[in-house]
């Protein structure tokens, strides 16, 4: 009783990181400490009794964890307004008001979700207005794909350009967000001529495109054009979370095929090794694929909320919970950002992608187990040749940083490797001046294979800061010097501006 008594500073037990619902000062004062310390002894004893259990499979074991940790995020205390002193002083205060804020609030939330609308606040951002906003031009289209060159803003520029493949499951522009916080501009300002993948938001008529289709139509399509207004110099690409799974599949076809073009290879958050997908793996067995593919053969496609609730639940605590308590209890609305709009405008899968992906990389792991093919014969990650840079984050709920660096055991290039503060996707979007940022990074050569990742996390340096900078000069230590910019595109070969940017294919809903 003593390590939870109001006197005493020092807890029982602390919240996980990630864990903020008992950081404000009321929780430090009794009783309230005493029923969250309770709660996460609770949340502690039920976590040990269901993990490492004799002759329980390790999918099934993770499961049961999972759903018990849903139960019990349910009944926290910070959830039920008589234990949450945050919750009972604001009603005191407020005479209640702060209740019938929060039913308004959700009244309104449950409203905008039957009728499919995004989240109160998300219009304040405008694609094309206030997001993604990089001046450019679409140079390129087919069935699949809008292919953005941005505009240059300096005299010269790297001769090797710098095509960026997001993934398909959310629209483009997370990279290129606000302008104080777009990579894309980030690059074009320091020299680089950048090309964006904008993909098309399929329909039901998409259902039979293929991982095969979005290579082809996708990135190697991109590449073709590239090499036309560029003069048919070589290309850095960087991958983006499943834009970046597709690229490695690409390159390495691309050099079992004899093509050169890619000058080096950026994956960001992307896993290659699906062995240990994080959480989003409990998702995934055969009778799910199953019951997921039966529900997209009947639409064609994979919707978007029936995505956004797996998601959701990988991270409740702060997904639902939190937002929930601030919005309902407190009656607040949280502050919406750019980041936060951005990731309620999803798109669809096509129902053939989404299967092909799920059982020949997440079931299966064809990828690294010598299984996976293009064009009817198998690709191996051994094939690429160009140096890498990968970046994980420390908190990544999607791709775990420790499955992103495996791919230091599956390559025999030189991998340069960088694991920063955040998440899947603002760990990434972490421009310089952004607070309480730091990374940590080292390069492995060709030869070196014994890397682990805890021995590799306790010897590379640490630096403070955005890790953009660094990969902005590995780039360049990379290029063959600065030429002046090429043209927007190339009518000689039938590549002329078609629209301003940010296209067409990101409004579609």
């Amino acid at each position: 009783m003593r390590c939870i008594s109001a006197s005493n500073p020092s807890p029982c037990i602390d919240p996980l990181p990630q864990d903020d619902r008992f950081v404000a000062e009321e929780w430090q004062q009794w009783p309230h400490k005493l029923i969250y310390q309770n709660f996460l002894l609770h949340q502690q004893w039920w976590h040990n009794a269901t993990t490492d259990i004799d002759g329980v499979d390790k999918h099934h074991e993770r499961v049961v964890e999972f759903v018990t940790r849903q139960l019990l995020d349910v009944i926290s205390p910070s959830n039920i307004p008589w234990l949450n002193p945050e919750v009972s002083a604001a009603t005191i205060q407020q005479g209640g008001l702060n209740l019938v804020n929060g039913m308004q609030h959700f009244h309104e939330d449950w409203l905008r979700l039957v009728d499919g609308r995004p989240p109160v606040g998300a219009e304040q951002f405008k694609v094309g207005v206030n997001v993604a906003v990089t001046p450019g031009k679409v140079v390129y289209r087919n069935r699949l794909i809008e292919l953005i060159q941005y505009s240059p803003t300096t005299d010269d520029v790297y001769a090797e350009s710098v095509l960026i493949v997001p993934a398909w499951i959310m629209k483009y522009y997370i990279l290129d967000l606000s302008p104080h916080n777009s990579l894309v501009r980030y690059l074009v300002e320091r020299g680089h001529t950048v090309f964006m993948i904008s993909w098309k938001n399929p329909a039901g008529s998409d259902r039979d495109l293929g991982m095969d289709d979005y290579r082809e139509l996708g990135i190697v399509a991109a590449l073709r054009a590239i090499d036309e207004i560029c003069d048919h110099r070589k290309t850095h690409a960087v991958g983006y979370c499943l834009g970046g799974t597709l690229l490695a599949i690409a390159a390495a076809a691309m050099t079992r095929s004899g093509i050169n073009q890619l000058a080096s290879i950026t994956l960001l958050a992307t896993l290659v090794d699906f062995t240990d997908p994080g959480e989003l793996g409990l998702f995934i067995s055969e009778s799910e694929v199953a019951f997921l593919e039966g529900i997209t053969w009947e639409q064609g496609y994979l919707d978007t909320h029936q995505m956004a609730g797996a998601f959701h639940l990988l991270r409740s605590n702060d997904l639902i919970w939190s937002r929930a308590l601030r919005s309902y209890l407190l009656g607040v609305r949280p502050p919406m950002n750019d980041l936060m709009a951005w990731n309620a405008d999803a798109t669809r899968l096509p129902y053939r992608m989404h299967s092909e992906y799920l059982r020949h990389l997440y079931l299966d792991n064809d990828l690294v187990s010598g299984r996976y093919k293009v064009g009817g014969r198998t690709i191996f990650l051994t094939d690429i040749l160009v140096p890498i840079f990968a970046v994980g984050t420390e908190k990544d709920h999607v791709a775990p940083w420790r499955s992103v660096f495996k791919l230091h055991h599956l390559t025999d290039t030189d991998v340069t490797f960088v694991l920063t503060t955040g998440g899947h996707n603002a760990g990434i979007v972490s421009e310089p001046g952004h607070k309480n940022r730091s990374f940590q990074m080292a390069t492995k050569n060709s030869a070196d294979r014994d890397t682990d990742p805890e021995t590799w996390r306790t010897t590379a340096p640490r630096f403070e800061g955005s890790w953009w900078p660094v990969w902005q000069s590995w780039l360049a230590r990379h290029s063959t010097g600065r030429i002046a910019p090429p043209p927007l595109g190339n009518p000689a070969t039938g590549l002329a501006p078609i629209a301003d940017a940010p296209g067409t294919y990101v409004l579609e809903r």
